[in-house]
């Protein structure tokens, strides 16, 4: 019996030792596992590198806009200053799709520096800007009965493509997207009209439906019958002069006038029969027009 006795004391002795060794290993561990964490976040923060300003996407036109209820009509008629005959032709050197850029001589366009402040004020890429200007010049010099006015081509051109970045490209130099926006298939679900192909997918790639496409989002047999260019070339519905110049021309057809808001309202319906379409088009013109 002594030596149980003995025995249970060694026990009741080793079990202070056995505890504070546990513990020891538990520390060990649980520093080196600090140091190790540590480490790699410091080799983290060693490799991060702030964004750099050529991460960040340029403007695609978005603004605030004024409340829907606010509105009761188009906004008023908004100047374009035009390009004067002094002013160099020659083609921009610079790649960049916002860059100044001198498409070849014979079209009305609009002054740089009325440009470079309106895109400015407004966030519409410079370029798109162009497009919808020149488009607006045409019109006051052959058709000016029919009011039209740039905020409203570029509250289409936003709705309908983001001024032509919604595919993730853009409006180059020449005005043509460098990656084509293409619609969906027009095949009666989406809530969208059933349109069998009408151009043997020649403007939009396929050949059993057609598809809207380009910056102002034309279907083809629209673009066949309203697809006009701003050079005198062929009509391209991918460039945004023509694509803007033929939006013109389809909204003022009939003898609409866009300063009424009955014709307004029309023209915008023959684009897209939809009540938010027209609410949302409505808003941005408005907002294009007092930011510039």
């Amino acid at each position: 019996m002594g030596d149980s006795v003995s025995g249970a004391r060694r026990r009741r002795s080793r079990g202070p030792v056995i505890a504070v060794s546990l513990a020891l290993a538990v520390c060990l561990l649980v520093t080196v596992g600090v140091v190790v964490l540590v480490g790699r976040v410091s080799t983290a923060l060693n490799g991060w590198e702030p964004p750099t300003a050529a991460s960040v996407d340029p403007s695609d036109g978005t603004i605030a806009t004024p409340p829907h209820d606010e509105l009761t009509g188009p906004p008023e008629h908004t100047g374009v200053t035009p390009r004067t005959d002094d002013e160099t032709e020659e083609p921009a050197e610079a790649a960049g799709a916002d860059e100044q850029s001198r498409p070849a001589p014979g079209a009305q366009r609009p002054d740089d520096t009325w440009l470079d402040e309106v895109a400015d004020a407004t966030g519409i890429p410079r370029r798109a800007l162009e497009g919808y200007a020149s488009a607006q010049l045409v019109l006051d010099e052959d058709q000016a009965e029919c009011g039209m006015s740039w905020p409203t081509l570029a509250g289409i051109g936003f709705i309908e493509s983001r001024h032509g970045t919604y595919a993730g490209g853009e409006i180059g130099p020449d005005g043509t997207t460098t990656v084509n926006v293409i619609g969906i298939p027009l095949d009666g679900t989406n809530n969208t009209r059933a349109i069998p192909d009408t151009d043997d997918g020649e403007l939009d790639g396929d050949t059993e439906w057609d598809r809207a496409v380009g910056p102002m989002q034309f279907i083809p047999v629209t673009w066949e019958k309203w697809g006009e260019s701003l050079e005198g070339e062929t009509p391209d519905p991918h460039n945004i002069d023509d694509a803007a110049l033929s939006a013109a021309r389809y909204l003022c057809e009939d003898g609409r006038d866009l300063s009424r808001t009955e014709d307004w309202v029309d023209a915008i319906f023959e684009y897209n029969r939809s009540d938010t379409y027209r609410d949302d088009v409505l808003a941005y013109a408005h907002a294009y027009a007092d930011a510039s």
